[in-house]
């Protein structure tokens, strides 16, 4: 199978890992760099901009440019206390925009630019998807992205938005933890069929800046997440944090400075202390720090071991420990009831971790996965699962809805109900929809929002205006049916709002007949589920009625439609029903969104934007391409054109030094204000007109170099067909059958190419090396392919094939050959194999 276009990225917050789906299993691409992880840093320069691996590389050099940690930014408000509390952390200057978000201000193209948490998501993005198409070969498109389950509405929608700009189709946002359920169990082949108890586990994801814990039933051929829980303030980097702060005390007390007061310093301190820490996870004993010139020209050192380690950051492995047990708790699993417990992410190698994950759940961590790239390939699954281009074994996936949500509306006049509803309570399941009737008279607007426990600080996900609803002709109130879904990629929307219009007409043809009978049925269901449904909409979803699957997302998730039927003041209807009758038309009503994310026109700037960038960023790229070449051209002739050089001897003295007085003054060029920024086709020329002088030299020493293999060569052809020739005078029995026009010919074409390669000879023994060669090695191979050209044909020739004696049938013909013809066959025969054996060169 060819490679397809369908990838897995799994968007950390310190690096991302994008995996594709091959036949034969799961290829994690590598980018650039031939490495695996690609950095999550985005670079700005004055003339293009600089993403992943080198845009970490030159942070120290450039720290007011580099942006990273955009991830935790996303969709979020600049006084988001979360927000405040990253950007405090970060070097580069953060503003808040018109619309309250955040703004990232750096220089970029020589001047002051502001860009969103989202376009930056969207620039590396553009990288890795170029990652992509350069590994596979073919266009990148479909792609289904990794977020934290903790991510909300807001924050899943900045995401959507960002891919959208960098023109990728998410095709899902993938819970990692599912992400990692789905790369462990779709290779099992031992889990338990669908009538058995389920597998459960456990699966602990700690990486650089989060912890994730979420518990998992497995059953063959599906999976279905129980319960999630996660701490987005507890990763690598804040144990980094505590042990940069207490080496930022100990050096103020020991050498007198103030890390902190330097963004330089404290960045390559905290570079030094995740070695540290990686270090102390393989080993106990004191482990040293040391640092050169790290501030005002001090080198530092200081030491720590892992049990001081784990001292300093006892309150952080308590917040671990209580996410744990609220996991355990939520997926109400007893540890008996527990597999086992598969740990990924980098994190999740400190020793102290994995004792907590022992403790709590009585099971040894299990690193059955790849701990850095499970979540990506978990991600490429899928997406292979969804893209109609790549089979896949069938797999479901079930996740969950971490946060209670509730919608809210105006209640209307005579509502028994307060205008509010838990619709989706903790840990539903999703993709899910549901479907709610409302009876208005008038456009009404619903509003849905998180309950509790959001680690966001405005619970409205948003408002939806429900258009176009108009009374009866009596002025009564008409039946609205809505649609609440949570979507594949865990956002929830208005999805369909329906206006349920009955009139009534005293003949009814045969259609309409059928309508009434559909619509009679359909009220006697909404009659028998209205008061359970209602009562139970807040959490009880055994006793709701469930319809058969409406949505299934290319066989990897379950998507149902569940409706309740809410009636809020029910008009009191009598209609003689032996004299007239009803019909029901369905109208589909607009709905205005109120909520998270860019609008389409916003959107459509940002693209071009980056359309801009992205073309920007290519010319810069074609032109320091072109510079580098020059450059490259300027030292590799200087260097073989010096007085002991390899080209010093095609080329007179005074030409020699000409030129490399010529490629002196390019070089100084090159460094000089002038030829520091040029564009690229000056470069070119400036190339050009110097291989014009350069060429012809690297030409003759190439001649030189060449000419006497090839020359063997010929001699070498002119050996074998002389020896040929020499065969055939004295009648060798395989060259009998060629006649004397045949041998003259050969020994024509010997003679006239001994000839000419003496003559050759002669003239290049007296030739200078510094003037073109009299004769060009393509000449030679052209005299030899001449003459094999000529004689090989004549030596293969086969000969003639033996003349068939008549029958005579009046004499009953003779079957025994004479013992002339029999000789003559013989020959023959040998004649042949001394041909299919002859190769000539």
């Amino acid at each position: 199978m060819a490679a397809m276009s369908v990838i897995g990225i799994d968007f950390g917050n310190e690096s991302c890992y994008v995996a594709v789906a091959k036949s034969g299993g799961i290829e994690t691409i590598a980018n650039d760099y031939s490495l695996r992880a690609t950095p999550t840093y985005v670079a700005f320069a004055q003339k293009n901009r600089i993403l992943g691996v080198a845009a970490k590389n030159q942070q120290v050099t450039n720290m007011k440019n580099t942006v990273y940690n955009f991830k935790r930014l996303l969709g979020r408000f600049y006084n988001d206390p979360d927000a405040q509390r990253e950007l405090k952390l970060l070097p580069y200057r953060s503003v808040q925009t018109d619309n309250g978000k955040i703004g990232i201000k750096v220089n970029y193209l020589g001047e002051e630019h502001t860009f969103s948490p989202e376009q930056c998501t969207a620039m590396l993005l553009t990288k890795l998807k170029d990652v992509s198409a350069t590994a596979l070969q073919t266009q990148v498109n479909d792609c289904v992205i990794s977020v934290p389950s903790y991510f909300t509405n807001a924050e899943r929608k900045a995401l959507l938005d960002a891919a959208s700009i960098a023109g990728l189709n998410v095709l899902r946002l993938m819970n990692e933890t599912t992400a990692t359920a789905l790369a462990y169990g779709i290779y099992k082949q031992d889990l338990p069929v669908p009538e058995e108890k389920p597998r459960n586990v456990i699966f602990v994801d700690c990486g650089h800046s989060s912890l994730q814990v979420s518990a998992c039933a497995f059953h063959r051929g599906k999976l279905r997440m129980l319960a999630s829980a996660a701490d987005p303030n507890f990763g690598g980097r804040d144990i980094d944090l505590y042990l940069a702060n207490y080496f930022c005390q100990d050096f103020q007390q020991r050498y007198k400075i103030d890390a902190k007061s330097n963004p330089r310093a404290f960045v390559r301190l905290l570079a030094e202390v995740e070695k540290l820490k990686k270090q102390m996870s393989a080993n106990s004993t004191v482990l040293p720090l040391n640092i050169e010139c790290f501030m005002e020209d001090k080198d530092v050192h200081g030491e720590m071991k892992r049990a001081d380690m784990e001292a300093m950051c006892a309150g952080l492995f308590e917040r671990a420990e209580q996410t744990l047990v609220q996991c355990l708790q939520q997926s109400k699993l007893r540890p008996d009831d527990i597999h086992s417990v598969e740990i990924v992410g980098g994190s999740t190698r400190i020793p102290a971790l994995k004792q907590l994950i022992e403790k709590v759940f009585g099971r040894t961590p299990s690193t059955t996965l790849n701990q850095d790239e499970a979540v990506s390939r978990g991600c490429a699954l899928q997406c292979a699962m969804l893209s109609p281009a790549v089979r896949v074994r069938d797999f479901s996936v079930t996740d969950v809805q971490p946060y209670p949500i509730k919608l809210s509306w105006d209640a209307s006049m005579g509502e028994d109900a307060e205008g509010e509803m838990e619709v989706f309570p903790a840990n539903h399941p999703t993709p899910f929809s549901k479907l709610l009737t409302f009876y208005r008279r008038e456009p009404f607007a619903i509003r849905a929002s998180y309950s509790e426990n959001v680690p966001y600080p405005v619970p409205e996900i948003g408002e939806w205006i429900i258009k176009d609803v108009k009374p009866t002709s009596e002025g009564d109130s008409q039946k609205v049916k809505v649609k609440v879904r949570i979507n594949i990629h865990g956002i929830l929307s208005i999805s369909s709002a329906s206006l349920m219009e009955r009139k009534e007409t005293e003949e009814a043809d045969n259609a309409e007949q059928q309508n009434q009978k559909q619509d009679g049925q359909q009220q006697n269901q909404e009659n028998n589920v209205e008061n359970g449904e209602v009562n139970n909409a807040g959490g009880n979803q055994d006793s709701q009625n469930m319809e058969n699957p409406t949505e299934v997302g290319g066989g990897s998730g379950t998507s149902w439609t569940q409706r309740i039927t809410t009636w809020f003041s029910k008009p009191n209807e009598t209609t003689d029903k032996k004299k007239r009758k009803q019909i029901v038309k369905t109208i589909d009503l607009p709905i205005e969104a109120r909520t998270h994310g860019f609008s389409s026109h916003e959107l459509n700037n940002l693209v071009e934007q980056e359309c801009k960038m992205i073309s920007a960023d290519r010319q810069e790229k074609e032109r320091a391409d072109a510079r580098n070449a020059l450059e490259e051209y300027v030292y590799e002739l200087r260097g073989k054109l010096s007085s002991d050089g390899e080209l010093s001897a095609f080329v007179t003295e005074s030409d020699r030094v000409n030129l490399v007085n010529q490629l002196d003054a390019m070089e100084n060029w090159l460094y000089e204000e002038e030829g520091e920024d040029c564009n690229r086709q000056i470069y070119h020329d400036k190339l050009q007109s110097l291989k014009t002088q350069g060429e012809p030299i690297q030409v003759r020493r190439l001649e030189y170099d060449l000419r006497p293999q090839v020359i063997e060569q010929l001699a070498a052809s002119l050996q074998i067909s002389s020896k040929a020739l020499n065969q055939i005078r004295a009648r060798d029995p395989k060259y009998a059958h060629l006649n004397d026009d045949d041998v003259n010919k050969i020994a024509q074409a010997i003679e006239k190419t001994h000839n000419w390669l003496e003559d050759v000879r002669s003239k290049l023994s007296n030739a200078p090396k510094h003037l073109p060669p009299p004769v060009y090695v393509s000449e030679i191979r052209q005299e030899k392919q001449s003459l094999e050209s000529t004689i090989s044909p004549i030596l293969n020739k086969p000969p003639p094939k033996p003349a068939t004696p008549p029958k005579d049938d009046k004499e009953g013909g003779d079957n025994n050959q004479s013992a002339d013809q029999q000789a003559n066959q013989d020959h023959t025969n040998s004649q042949n194999n001394a041909d299919e054996k002859m190769d000539v060169e």
